[in-house]
């Protein structure tokens, strides 16, 4: 485990996964992040690559050959190599292997780049492409926040607010790929109140979001949380059956459609990167 630590907060990461597992105030003396109890849902905040979400009948194919991925890809359960730390940054790298080869057949280095910046955490996405022919790849965060996260609160206590969106149409999941049929949300001036049974049938998945923060807030104090990010096409909000948490997700990547081909390379939101480029996202947490 790596701690990172301002005069604001304290962060705890862990090499497998490269996976952020704490993010505290000292100021509000908040624990932010949800705890990953496995009755729920024991992560944290892993990471999804090469893929996000699921595969149509889990696999997919390139070049004639078909292969196996899990659903999110496999980073998350890989231990990353501590490329640098300091009491404000740290930097993991994960490449391909033998093992990663068989199931995906592209030369890549990911590297997860956390920065403690005054009440905010950055986490910075930078993928490489190492090989001599072009990298498809997605990308996808999926940090959980606790809710409730004060005393005398619950969860129905807690809304999140958007800075652009006044209405939010998803895409529906049929077991676990994005069907054809969408639903809509009509926010009550720009907040979502949240409720449990919003994720009783999955995610709720969103392309061409307007908004590029959210913030998590609650009707009993004043104490919450900015999500922030910027040129992700794709968004997802979910949180497990009655769960205490909320999932606040940021992809370049969504799940197959049900009526996806297989073909890697047609994969919706797919990111291809020539050999020996480089590619950046990011987003920021700022806690009060």
């Amino acid at each position: 485990m790596i701690t990172l630590e301002n005069d604001y907060l304290k962060v705890s990461l862990n090499a497998k996964g490269a996976e952020l597992q704490g993010l505290y105030s000292k100021e509000t003396e908040i624990e932010y992040l949800w705890n990953a109890n496995p009755k729920y849902w024991a992560k944290h905040s892993p990471v999804l690559f090469p893929i996000v979400g699921s595969l149509k009948d889990d696999h997919f194919k390139y070049k004639g050959k078909s292969y196996e991925l899990p659903r999110h890809g496999f980073a998350r359960d890989h231990v990353f190599e501590i490329e640098k730390t300091s009491s404000a940054e740290a930097v993991f790298t994960l490449t391909q292997s033998d093992e990663t080869l068989k199931v995906y057949p592209f030369h890549f280095k990911l590297k997860l780049i956390y920065k403690l910046i005054d009440r905010k955490l950055n986490l910075t996405y930078e993928v490489i492409n190492t090989g001599n022919e072009t990298l498809l790849f997605s990308i996808g965060a999926h940090p959980a926040f606790a809710v409730p996260n004060t005393p005398n609160t619950n969860y129905e206590d807690y809304y999140l607010a958007f800075n652009t969106d006044e209405k939010l149409t998803y895409w529906k999941l049929e077991d676990g790929l994005v069907a054809n049929e969408t639903g809509n949300i009509e926010l009550d001036g720009h907040k979502l109140n949240l409720k449990h049974e919003l994720f009783y049938n999955d995610a709720l998945v969103f392309k061409n979001m307007q908004s590029s923060c959210i913030s998590l807030l609650n009707n009993k104090n004043d104490y919450g949380l900015h999500f922030h990010f910027e040129d992700f096409p794709f968004f997802g909000i979910w949180a497990a059956k009655d769960a205490p948490f909320i999932c606040l997700e940021p992809w370049c990547g969504v799940a197959d459609g049900v009526n996806h081909d297989h073909q890697l390379q047609r994969k919706e939101g797919i990111t291809s990167l020539a050999p020996g480029k480089n590619w950046e996202r990011f987003w920021e947490v700022e806690c009060f």
